[in-house]
């Protein structure tokens, strides 16, 4: 399984230890983490990276890294994970080498603000799909979304993403999209028609 996903603009790299730079920026930034969390510390990040690099499924589950196809510059990060419904956080130990995590996989996306407003998210969340839906096992995919965040909304409706009403994850009732393999394909077969 290619891990290395690249798109028109962008290539996402399976995260690794090297990247806690663009790991720093995202998560020191109020602005980037203010729909999700507190903005954390550069040592509760580095403390993180063992967990932050940890892949299951063969690969197809975990965290990647987002940069500019051509300058490598980094934008950000984007993941396929299991969806935590009472804790706040990832279960890291849930992602185990050869094996699919139980329960919903969430698809998404954190860039810099530098990186905003340029469809990089949409980009990215279109690729995870098309990789997720070809080449794993996968049959649906979530995401959720804070009921302010107007913009990820939109980007999770441009890649066929349907909002299916509020429920319980990261111990908070929370507004919540799915897309599942069948209507991903529906969703391909009607853009090449139009």
């Amino acid at each position: 399984m290619m891990l290395k996903l690249l798109t028109d603009r962008l290539q996402l790299t399976p995260l690794v230890d090297a990247d806690i730079d663009i790991s720093i920026e995202l998560w020191t930034d109020p602005n980037v983490v203010k729909y999700i969390c507190d903005a954390e510390t550069e040592e509760e990040i580095r403390a993180g990276m063992p967990d932050s690099t940890r892949r299951g499924c063969n690969g197809c589950i975990g965290i990647w890294c987002v940069a500019d196809r051509v300058t490598s510059e980094k934008y950000g990060s984007a993941y396929l994970l299991p969806l935590p419904i009472e804790e706040d956080d990832y279960d890291f130990s849930l992602l185990i080498p050869d094996q699919l995590p139980e329960g919903d996989i969430e698809l998404g996306y954190f860039l810099k603000p530098s990186a905003w407003g340029k469809g990089y998210a949409t980009e990215i969340a279109r690729r995870l799909l098309e990789f997720a839906f070809r080449e794993s096992p996968l049959e649906e995919l979530v995401a959720s979304v804070h009921h302010e965040n107007l913009a990820s909304k939109k980007v999770l409706e441009k890649s066929g993403f349907i909002y299916s009403g509020r429920t319980l994850c990261y111990g908070a009732v929370t507004p919540i999209y799915r897309i599942s393999r069948a209507g991903w394909d529906e969703m391909r077969r009607s853009f090449s028609v139009s």
